[in-house]
């Protein structure tokens, strides 16, 4: 970034690689003041109750399967407390609405206990209990395999060759490398813990292998949940009779060996294992698993027990307060698309529109919920699935044997608070985003509005004189496309113009900025791009090449990618590099291309086109001053009458008077009166000052400084630039006509070496000039009063006196009148002490 007034890109001849020296230091200065800060990151656990399925649609039940697909939930089978069921499902998570799926074929007979899975685009169902469960007649387990492709409804069943794993139902199922996993359940008459897998990809060249394991084996249970996380599977508790415990197992798909995960490493007061339970429900997500409900020694607990596979932790997530009562909007809310931006209202925030909050990132609890609670209550046998970054619950069993139709989301949410002015200001993207929230919130509608005023209305009648303030609800921004550490490197650069570059060639570190590279690409800050390719290119070595490469593939960074595949066919690297284990594990794909690389390079060209470096800070906060910020305007500074709209948020960043204004006095119609003590700055003074505060601009007339000189003082800056800089101007440019202003301005703001200049000026000028002898209030006649003048007034108690030489003693001595300047004393001091030659 260049300093304030010049250009921030490179000259003429400048290369097409980012100026690294601009964007770093030679505005550091500025951006020091300019700093506003955001956040800190918060996460939130909510929960949402969402609609609840129809029973026109389907009936209540549990022991049913749930699966996610694309942006829908699908329910299979399950029992209502009567009959078993066979129907499908499909719940929208956008519209939060219910149907039955699409369905041809033979589905699979009704039942329950059995396990559900997806592969591709095809949901595959296992196993279960089957039969009449009213009359107890036809009981009987099942081994059979179906396929439900969702693009066309199809159900089918897979015939397979050779051993089948036996019936069985309250089994687990999981797929992983392209392969469904079955391990242990209940065939009616014991309990097992075998496992079996069977390839998903051709059923006429599948069948099923039976599985030799090893290692700490679970016991023999049913009715227990598994999930995969990291290429390994997990198993949690469930019933396996007297040796029922909350172990918690690990499974090596690799080397099929089973691990027990010890607890007795956790420190005394860390929270402990959920206890010993059946009947629950465990999904993945990132590196935790989230385990919920089930039945735990008679009792239904409604806790969320996380569990982080990095650390070996558990912990019990505390969901948000509003997700204890239900609001009257979740109605709304839910129907609204995922990436809608949703609202809530904050108290003791800064009291404007400027300050709005950005979500993005899953959400959950504790205490018993009452009748309008978003918490799900205890249940066991209900199914859970993940899509996106939502974890949804969908029936089971509740209190007094009751099957359940409820549908329940949680989801863990990362905040920042942030400041719309500065944001909108350097990110179209956002900007964007933040307009949309702002019109869903003018959408709200009048009934609200009425019942708020209405309840106002009745506390402020209870608090007798007490006023209560409304405040502006605080703006919330969801952002899907983002997770918090990326986003956090992007606020940054967005309030600074620079990012904290982290170890360089650390792999984490690089994959990091490579994260926040692609959030670049997508909001199109090109300032940003530049800055992370920079740090990327320079940190790719032999060591993390190949990483950065199928990262970047991944991604679809394709100039990165470009990069390290130059980097990898290197004359000097490439031995090097095939000969790694880091090689083997390459898609093949992207090994063909490095060959095909190796062996044929691409011609290099050469383009012309200049790059696109974005725009700087200073450049940003100066066009928003300009007029690009109108629309988010929050406040008018009024200038003898005059309105200028500006953004509160920016004035109290850099003024603690307007600061204190805002939070404590802010005034009712939104209009300030702008004045520097008793003294109304120019219009053109004005307007250096709101440059100074909006982007570090101190360049200006010296007539703007005599005015400027005293508003640090006045408005409290949080810095003296601006004072030392009209210091300097006024030094520079001090004249007989604007002398007393200066000076009268130096004493105010106790500028004693302004002062004292301004006085050394006056005394060498005052016989010179007559016309500073009339601002100071005295005519000189040289007719009557001789070059001789000076020595022949002397102060007394701060008395000027007239000493005339040719009258008598008792009469040479007469009072000076009173004279208009305040500082005449200390100037005709002055003039005396230096017409006596000291």
């Amino acid at each position: 970034m260049a300093a304030a007034g010049a250009p921030s890109g490179g000259g003429a001849g400048s290369s097409k690689v980012a100026p690294s020296v601009e964007f770093d230091h030679s505005c550091s200065d500025s951006v020091e003041y300019l700093t506003l800060n955001f956040g800190p990151f918060e996460t939130v656990h909510r929960w949402r109750r969402l609609p609840p399925c129809d029973e026109f649609v389907g009936a209540r039940r549990s022991k049913h399967t749930v699966v996610a697909y694309r942006d829908a939930i699908y329910v299979f089978g399950g029992d209502n407390g009567k009959t078993m069921l066979n129907d499908l499902l499909r719940f929208d998570v956008k519209d939060c609405s219910w149907c039955r799926a699409f369905t041809t074929g033979t589905p699979p007979a009704p039942r329950y206990h059995h396990s559900a899975v997806v592969y591709g685009s095809s949901m595959f169902v296992f196993g279960g209990y089957t039969g009449d469960i009213y009359s107890n007649s036809n009981l009987k387990n099942k081994n059979d395999l179906f396929e439900y492709k969702f693009a066309t409804g199809q159900w089918t069943e897979w015939k397979t060759e050779g051993r089948l794993p036996v019936a069985r139902s309250a089994h687990g199922a999981t797929v992983y490398s392209e392969k469904l996993w079955i391990f242990a359940g209940y065939d009616g008459n014991a309990r097992l813990n075998d496992m079996w897998t069977i390839g998903l990809q051709d059923r006429e060249l599948t069948c099923w292998e039976e599985i030799e394991q090893s290692g700490e084996i679970p016991p023999s249970c049913c009715n227990f949940p598994v999930a995969v996380c990291k290429d390994k599977m997990f198993v949690f508790s469930g019933q396996s009779g007297a040796k029922i415990t909350n172990n918690l197992f690990q499974f090596e798909f690799k080397e099929k060996i089973w691990t027990r995960i010890p607890t007795e490493h956790l420190l005394r007061g860390s929270p402990p294992p959920p206890q010993r339970r059946y009947g629950h429900t465990m999904v993945a997500f990132d590196r935790h698993l989230y385990v919920f409900g089930g039945a735990a020694d008679n009792t239904l607990p409604n806790e969320l027990h996380c569990y982080d596979v990095d650390s070996q932790t558990w912990e019990v997530i505390q969901p948000s307060p509003d997700s204890e009562v239900a609001h009257p909007e979740v109605a709304e809310r839910v129907a609204a698309p995922e990436d809608a931006p949703s609202f809530s209202e904050e108290r003791g925030l800064k009291k404007s529109r400027d300050v709005f909050g950005l979500d993005f990132g899953i959400t959950t609890v504790k205490q018993q919920p009452t009748a309008d609670s978003e918490l799900p209550s205890g249940r066991l046998f209900h199914a859970a699935a993940v899509i996106s970054d939502a974890m949804y619950i969908f029936g089971g069993t509740v209190d007094n044997n009751i099957r359940s139709g409820e549908m329940y989301r949680f989801q863990k949410e990362d905040r920042v608070r942030g400041h719309a002015a500065i944001v909108t200001a350097r990110c179209k993207w956002l900007r964007k985003k933040i307009i949309q929230a702002r019109e869903r919130l003018k959408q709200k509608s009048k009934q609200e509005i009425e019942e708020e005023g209405q309840a106002l209305s009745q506390n402020e009648g209870i608090c007798g004189n007490v006023k209560l303030c409304c405040l502006q609800p605080l703006l919330e921004v969801t952002i899907r496309e983002a997770e918090a550490q990326p986003f956090e490197v992007l606020m940054q650069f967005l309030y600074t113009d620079k990012i904290k570059y982290p170890r360089k060639g650390h792999v984490q570190d690089v994959l990091l900025i490579m994260d926040v590279y692609k959030l670049a690409l997508n909001f199109k800050l090109s300032r940003l791009e530049q800055l992370c390719l920079q740090y990327i290119e320079a940190s790719v070595d032999l060591q993390n090449v190949l990483i950065v490469c199928e990262n970047a593939n991944k991604l679809q960074l394709d100039q990165l990618k470009e990069h390290c595949l130059n980097f990898v066919v290197k004359e000097s690297h490439f031995n090097q590099v095939i000969m790694m284990k880091e090689f083997e594990h390459l898609s093949s794909s992207l090994i063909v291309e490095i060959v095909r690389r190796k062996q044929q390079p691409p011609l290099r060209t050469h383009s012309d086109q200049p790059l696109d470096i974005g725009t700087s800070l200073i450049q940003d906060m100066k066009a928003y001053l300009e007029g690009a910020g109108i629309e988010f305007c929050d406040i008018i500074l009024l200038l003898d009458g005059h309105p200028r709209p500006a953004h509160k948020a920016i004035l109290a960043a850099r003024s603690s008077y307007f600061e204190a204004m805002f939070r404590s006095f802010m005034p009712e119609d939104g209009q300030v009166n702008i004045s520097i003590g008793e003294m109304v700055p120019s219009k053109q003074a004005f307007e250096s000052m709101l440059r100074y505060i909006y982007y570090g601009e101190v360049n200006m007339p010296p007539e703007d400084s005599l005015y400027l000189f005293s508003a640090p003082y006045y408005y409290g800056f949080y810095n003296n630039r601006l004072q030392a800089y009209c210091k300097q101007n006024l030094e520079m440019n001090v004249t007989v006509e604007n002398v007393l202003q200066i000076l009268e301005a130096a004493d105010k703001t106790q500028a004693l070496d302004m002062k004292k200049h301004c006085l050394h000026i006056i005394v060498h000028q005052f016989t010179k000039d007559s016309l500073l002898c009339l601002q100071l209030g005295i005519v000189t006649d040289r007719h009557t009063v001789d070059n001789t003048w000076f020595s022949c007034l002397f102060l007394s108690k701060g008395t000027a006196f007239w000493r005339h030489e040719n009258l008598p003693k008792q009469s040479r001595y007469s009072e000076l009148p009173p004279f208009p300047c305040p500082f005449l004393s200390e100037i005709l001091a002055l003039l005396c002490y230096t017409s006596a030659g000291f």
